[in-house]
């Protein structure tokens, strides 16, 4: 008898402590859940890359316990790319290790909120219209394709005209982008922790105001940079650089956004608030200054002002390589004249600063002093001491028209063919007209009413002054050879 209580004594101790450990490890197992917002900011970092690509560096003061936590980083863009997220304890890089890392982006709305309802019980508040008081009506909603379905004690309706109140928010959906880790945390002190991630959505363009002087041979010209924010959050504060440069993303999607309308006559009082500098194969512009980009935000910050810069205006009548291989008669009549102007991007013309890419919008004063806009192009990423040059339209009063006077086959592979230009100015005073004819294969100059010059293999240029209200005819037979 002693043995067998002696037996169910040791048992009961087994137990017992077998039910000690099963409880540690059911707390062990338990994991504190602690959530950071705006209010923990302590500092923002926002590169932007002109490809519709942002890189955010969120800098929060945290203080988590020591051991396994739940760290809900909120407020974050909605438009951010999970893959590239990084987080790193700035007081301690040892202190933190990432054991999990979760995106929660199941934002809470009235359609969730219903769906989350589904088979179970809601309250409906509506004004009954023949008491006109104020009822509730406790339903279970049923389904929510294309609308609640609602069982009403016995009855099931749809359409139901009253306001729908719910008993709390689901775990699982949460008012705001939120990042999610689980923690190894092993330090109990207050420390800085860096949240970078790179989001979709933000992007930024170079607008530049480009105002002629009287005589088209001077202008100035102003610089703004235009951030269009669709990231889903605001940066407060944030330090922000800018990149300019071609790079590459997998399924990069760039487009330009809706444009924003500038004010020719104040855009030369904006001082430039970037500092630019040479960052790898790209040019980066770091503003010198914090600024807030608020979510859904168009927002525009001087880049450069420069006055009193050298301007060339070029009328350009264009050939084309295919009016050579044929006999084609009268080619075009009242054909256009391209307007361009060109600036070289140099330190003695008053620029010198690499030029991101950009709209050129081109103004001028008309004889009242108002100015007025003539014109626009797109330039490309513009190195220092390198040309901008900008389509402004075609000319007005100055117009072309080309004749093929001849055209014949003098061997198997060779062609002579002749050309008539007329270049008639209508305007008040006289004109300079540059002719670019592009010529196939390998070519002679035969004959020419003009002086030439050979810029390319397959380019010649003609510089034909024109005087006002006079016609000017261009001839010239060329050999061909292909």
């Amino acid at each position: 008898m002693g043995k067998i209580l002696f037996c169910i004594f040791l048992i009961t101790c087994f137990m017992v402590g077998f039910g000690n450990i099963s409880n540690t490890i059911a707390e062990s197992s338990k994991t504190d859940i602690f959530s950071t917002g705006l209010e923990d900011q302590i500092g923002i970092a926002v590169t932007i890359y002109n490809v519709n690509l942002g890189l955010v560096k969120d800098q929060r003061e945290i203080k988590l316990p020591e051991g396994k936590k739940e760290l809900r980083f909120m407020e974050v863009a909605s438009q951010i790319i999970p893959t590239s997220v990084h987080i790193k304890s700035l007081t301690d890089a040892r202190s933190l290790q990432v054991l999990e890392q979760n995106y929660e982006y199941d934002l809470l709305n009235p359609q969730k909120l219903l769906d989350k309802y589904v088979g179970k019980q809601v309250k409906l508040y509506y004004k009954n219209p023949y008491s006109e008081r104020e009822e509730i009506v406790t339903a279970t909603l049923l389904s929510n394709n294309g609308g609640p379905i609602y069982r009403i004690e016995d009855e099931v309706t749809f359409g139901h005209p009253g306001r729908v109140i719910f008993p709390e928010v689901p775990e699982n959906l949460i008012s705001k982008p939120t990042l999610v880790w689980l923690l190894e945390n092993n330090s109990s002190s207050e420390q800085k922790i860096e949240a970078s991630y790179l989001t979709n959505e933000i992007n930024w363009r170079a607008d530049y105001v480009l105002t002629l002087n009287e005589k088209d041979d001077r202008a100035d010209m102003s610089g703004w940079v235009t951030i269009d924010n669709k990231s889903g959050t605001t940066y407060r504060n944030a330090q922000l650089k800018l990149v300019a440069g071609d790079v590459h993303r997998v399924h990069d999607e760039f487009e330009y956004k809706k444009k924003m309308m500038h004010v020719a006559e104040t855009a030369l009082k904006a001082e430039p608030q970037f500092k630019e500098e040479e960052f790898f194969e790209y040019h980066i512009y770091t503003l010198q200054r914090p600024s807030t980009i608020k979510e859904n935000q168009t927002k525009q910050i001087s880049l450069l002002t420069a006055g009193d810069i050298p301007v060339r205006k070029e009328l350009i009548f264009f050939g084309s390589h295919y009016y050579y291989l044929s006999q084609y008669g009268e080619i075009m009549s009242n054909q256009k004249v391209a307007v361009f102007v060109e600036i070289e991007n140099k330190k003695e013309n008053n620029l010198g600063m690499p030029l991101p890419k950009g709209i050129v919008r081109v103004y001028k004063a008309d004889s009242e002093g108002s100015l007025q806009f003539v014109g626009e192009d797109l330039i490309d990423h513009t190195p220092k001491d390198e040309k901008i040059r900008v389509k402004l339209g075609d000319a007005f009063d100055v117009v072309g028209s080309r004749k093929q006077t001849d055209w014949k086959k003098t061997a198997f592979d060779t062609y002579e063919a002749a050309f008539e230009i007329s270049l008639r100015n209508h305007k008040k005073e006289d004109v300079m007209v540059k002719v670019i004819e592009p010529i196939p294969g390998e070519w002679k100059m035969l004959s020419s009413s003009h002086d030439y010059k050979k810029t390319e293999a397959s380019s010649v240029e003609f510089i034909i002054p024109v005087p006002k209200d006079k016609e000017v005819k261009l001839i010239y037979r060329v050999r061909m050879r292909f």
